[in-house]
This record gives C-alpha cells, structure tokens and sequence, in this order.
C-alpha cells in the first residue's frame, strides 16, 4: 500500500495482481500447518479424521483412545488454496477479469472469508473463548447462537470483498 502510494501506483489494479499470488501461498502454508500439527479441527468420528501426535491435539474429554481430528489445514488447503486459485487464475486468464479493477480482490477477500467461515465450524476453537458454559469457543453469542472468532473476522472481508465485486462490475 505504502509503496503503490508513494509511486503513484494503481493501488487497487496492484492488489488484484497480488491476490492471484496469495493462494498458492495460503496453500502452501496450510500445507505447512497440516505437517506441523498445529491448527487442527475438532475431534471427528469420519474416515478421513487425522490423529495428530501432539499431547493436546489428543485430549479430548469424550474421545475414548485415539483422538482423531478434522484436518481443517487440508479443508483450508483445498479451498483457500486450491479451489480459490484456480477461480481466480481462471477470472484472469480465461474471462479478462484484470480489465475490472478491484475484481479479482474482491473474489478472493470474499472467496476466502467464505472458506474460512465455513471451516470454521470444524476447526478448533481458540482456547481463551473455551469454558465449561461456552465447549464451543464462540467469542459472540445471542441465545444459544454465536460465532467463533475466526468467522466473526471473515465477515468484514466478505462485506469488502462484495464492495469491491460491484464496484468493478458497475464501472466496468
């Protein structure tokens, strides 16, 4: 930002070139999360569930055994990563969509809060909103409902991200 500014740069067209860059490395550390066994999902009974080796990664109060988790990095992974990528390779590419400024950045902000709320209700929650009243570590909460922190940040760039898709539709 402080660089477009100071060189008169196009700050927004250089932000969609930068965005097609970011989900190879969202995929790569995703990828980088999964081998070190940090940032796993919540205890799991399905097929694919991962039992992590770490100490914390298998205390799960109702888990009898081996404690097998989501593997939340490879969801991000394949999502933010992945899936995202390849949609923006292809908006740039294929459909023209760097001749639209701010589109590309306004998929991937709202492409990415999308993939990271809806993993977020897999993942671990963050320890300081966990308590024997709130196991899911929801950091807001109204009557039974709430969301955790990670989706509460993903809101924002959704809203942005949404901005930014009609802005370059409505001037291009």
């Amino acid at each position: 930002l402080i660089f477009t500014l100071r060189k008169r740069i196009n700050t927004i067209s250089t932000g969609d070139m930068v965005c097609l860059g970011l989900a190879p490395g969202l995929f790569l550390g995703r990828l980088a999360n999964f081998i070190n066994a940090e940032l796993w999902g919540r205890p799991t009974d399905l097929p694919w569930g991962v039992a992590f080796p770490t100490v914390s990664a298998q205390n799960c109060p109702d888990v009898v055994g081996i404690c097998a988790r989501h593997p939340s990095q490879l969801y991000e992974a394949l999502l933010e990563g992945l899936i995202l990528g390849a949609l923006l390779i292809y908006m740039a590419w294929r459909r023209g969509a760097l001749k639209y400024e701010g589109l590309i950045g306004g998929t991937f902000l709202t492409g990415y809060g999308l993939a990271r709320f809806a993993v977020e209700f897999v993942r671990q929650p963050d320890a300081q909103f966990v308590s024997s009243g709130n196991p899911l570590g929801l950091a807001w909460q109204v009557s039974g409902w709430g969301l955790t922190m990670g989706q509460l940040l993903s809101l924002p760039m959704i809203a942005i991200g949404i901005y930014f898709i009609l802005r370059a539709k409505r001037n291009g």
